[in-house]
């Protein structure tokens, strides 16, 4: 018999081969490709008819282990179209480098073993409420939002929603946005379930991934909790997803296959005809526009856990103020801070930039460090004393013999955090301060450095925005925001929904444990509404004002936009190029194309980048159309097209 067989590569369709196996759709199988073998899945529907004549291929091997689910192979189908994905690189994202894993032995799964304990903990009567509109609506697919203020106890609601699919035998996905934040969850899983869950992101180490996806295949594995990639895991009888902080911008990935992870789990859970609840304090604009049209439906937690208050908001004008030579923090906050220091309240400095100065300039020459393979400046790091490429890894000493004469004398200009955090030493010498962010909290050492932040051992901490994610710090009831204004300019169409969220889930971190809080403001911008409007305990106000800009200006979520990314490395090859491509997709896709433009960043990891943008009606069809004019078209040899559907950054 013929079978259509799809391999984990770059290919858009099954190859037909012959076997004598009894194989079904969703069957693992070694076949011969060229002069090797590779594991393939028999696929659902053979490639189009082709009238070439050719030799059909035997199949080797049919795999022992259970086969993808056909609900499975339906979503990486969509996957593939929606994100103009070829089907073999959707189908290699649910693979382990591109096989599956092997089974194990039943002890190999014993760290994971179920068995739900009681617990004790009593909900308040809003998350009650909350939970019978979740369970209620938890019986097929339905997208159900819960959202709740910062610190309302949201973990506890869904975890109860949890323990209800999973006492029904089924299993069940936890999403978090970032690597960071699994271990303090993991914590918090165990004391609230009483087992293990199997913890699923890239710094796992290869066997550990080998037994997760073995025992969530076969079952024997309930629950995992995972970044992005956790999604393509081949479930066999999936129960629930749930999104937390489902605004975050780290769903979005964005090298290598480009998607949104939040996205695709809705679309998942809809192939799986299982619940999806959403979790956040901020919705995203998409989701809260799904709200008022009453595609997803919604739960509230107003209350903070235990009445605990929201943290009060100062602003510090800078303008009315006199830094210091070099000096990022006004005399006003090194006292507010002394005050809360005097309470034994735990203190932020929050600045979102890493390192120590963003710019390093000569000021005999006047030239600054750039990065050779990117047109960025590269990032001087005084704790590790090189300068570093953020994009592409690049790093070079600080030593530069100058034009002028001798070594260059170096200018830094603008602050990081560790230039925050040696002026926060200076001004309080006898404090423990400790820098948050993915340079330090990636590490080993990072779940001693929560449990001391949690103990309140580490006084003063200076963070960028990984701080903000959904961590648990009692002690923290002072939050300075060293300069708001950082973060409010660009050409971003999301900025605006950014800050909210951030500034939001930031002042989030304060006041948990019931202590009075404050979020210092300092600031150069004498538009203090802005800080008002962000900053508001109902964001109901502004998501309404962003999503009327966002209608008459036929911005997402009403238009699609699709951005079209092509690099090379001759710079006039890829413009004329470009120019070429856009004519011709123009004459065959009912859209409005626009560009090409050269990208923020326009020289990245050695290559040149020039943009075009997509923008059309909200349907596959679109994506449909382009695909096809994609794969007709011939690029010239040295330039990669990259496709981003929905994109969230345009750098």
């Amino acid at each position: 018999m013929k079978f259509p067989i799809l391999l984990p590569n770059i290919f858009n369709h099954p190859f037909t081969y012959e076997s004598n196996f009894d194989l079904k759709i969703g069957d693992f199988v070694e076949v011969p490709f060229g002069k090797s073998k590779i594991i393939g899945v028999v696929w659902d529907n053979f490639e189009k008819k082709n009238d070439k004549k050719f030799k059909i291929k035997k199949v080797i091997n049919k795999l022992d282990i259970p086969n993808l689910k056909t609900s499975t192979i339906n979503f990486l189908n969509w996957f593939s179209k929606y994100n103009i994905v070829p089907k073999g690189m959707a189908l290699k994202l649910t693979l382990l480098s591109g096989r599956p894993a092997k089974l194990f032995d039943k002890e190999n799964y014993q760290n994971f073993s179920y068995d739900i304990k009681n617990n004790s903990i009593e909900l308040t009567e809003e998350q009650k409420k909350s939970l019978k509109q979740i369970n209620d609506s938890n019986k097929k697919f339905n997208v159900h939002v819960l959202q709740g203020t910062t610190g309302s106890g949201k973990t506890l609601v869904y975890f109860e929603a949890l323990k209800d699919i999973l006492k029904k035998g089924r299993q069940g996905l936890v999403m978090l946005p970032e690597i960071g934040l699994t271990s303090q969850f993991e914590k918090k899983f165990i004391e609230f379930f009483g087992f293990k869950p199997a913890i699923w992101h890239s710094g796992i180490t290869k066997k550990n991934k080998e037994i997760i996806w073995s025992g969530i295949i076969t079952g024997k594995i309930r629950v995992i909790i995972g970044a992005r990639s956790s999604l393509f895991l081949p479930f066999k009888k999936l129960g629930l997803i749930i999104v937390d902080e489902e605004h975050d911008q780290s769903y979005k990935q964005d090298e290598g296959i480009i998607y949104n992870a939040r996205d695709m789990a809705i679309s998942r859970a809809s192939f799986e005809n299982i619940p999806i609840n959403l979790v956040t304090a901020v919705p995203s604009i998409e989701t809260y526009e799904n709200i008022k049209k009453k595609k997803y439906s919604i739960s509230k937690l107003e209350k903070r856990y235990q009445d605990a208050s929201l943290p009060n908001y100062e602003i510090i004008n800078l303008n009315n103020v006199r830094l210091q030579k070099q000096s990022w923090l006004s005399k006003e906050i090194i006292q507010k801070v002394n005050f809360h220091l005097e309470k034994k309240d735990q203190v932020l400095f929050f600045l979102n930039r890493r390192g120590f100065s963003p710019n390093v300039l000569c000021k005999k020459c006047f030239s600054s460090f750039s990065c050779p393979n990117c047109s960025i400046n590269l990032v001087y790091h005084k704790n590790k004393n090189y300068l570093l490429c953020h994009y592409c890894g690049f790093r070079n000493s600080l030593q530069r013999d100058c034009s002028k004469e001798g070594n260059c004398n170096f200018i830094f200009s603008g602050p990081g955090v560790e230039r925050i955090s040696d002026e926060v030493k200076r001004n309080f010498p006898s404090k423990k301060v400790e820098i948050f962010s993915s340079d330090t909290m990636n590490k080993k050492s990072s779940k001693d450095k929560l449990e001391k932040i949690i103990n309140n051992e580490i006084e003063i901490l200076v963070g960028t925005q990984l701080i903000s994610k959904g961590f648990h710090f009692p002690n923290l009831n002072c939050i300075v925001v060293v300069d708001i204004d950082l973060s409010s300019h660009g050409h971003d169409l999301r900025v605006a929904e950014k800050n909210l969220q951030l500034y939001h889930q930031l002042s989030g971190r304060a006041g948990r444990a019931g202590k009075p809080s404050t979020v210092y403001f300092q600031t150069y911008n004498s538009n203090t509404k802005m800080i008002s409007d962000i900053t508001h305990k109902n964001p109901e106000i502004f998501l309404e004002k962003e999503i009327e800009i966002r209608k008459r200006n036929n911005l997402p979520p009403f238009q699609r936009f699709i951005s079209l990314i092509l690099t090379g490395e001759n710079e006039s090859k890829l413009e004329k190029e470009a120019s070429k491509f856009k004519s011709y997709i123009q004459r065959s896709i009912d859209a409005k194309i626009l560009g090409p433009v050269n990208a923020p960043i326009f020289r990245l990891k050695k290559k040149y980048r020039v943009r075009l943008l997509v923008r059309g009606p909200k349907t596959l069809k679109l994506q449909n159309s382009l695909a096809l004019v994609i794969s007709k078209y011939k690029f010239l040899s040295g330039i990669k097209l990259s496709v981003d559907v929905d994109p969230i950054s345009f750098n």
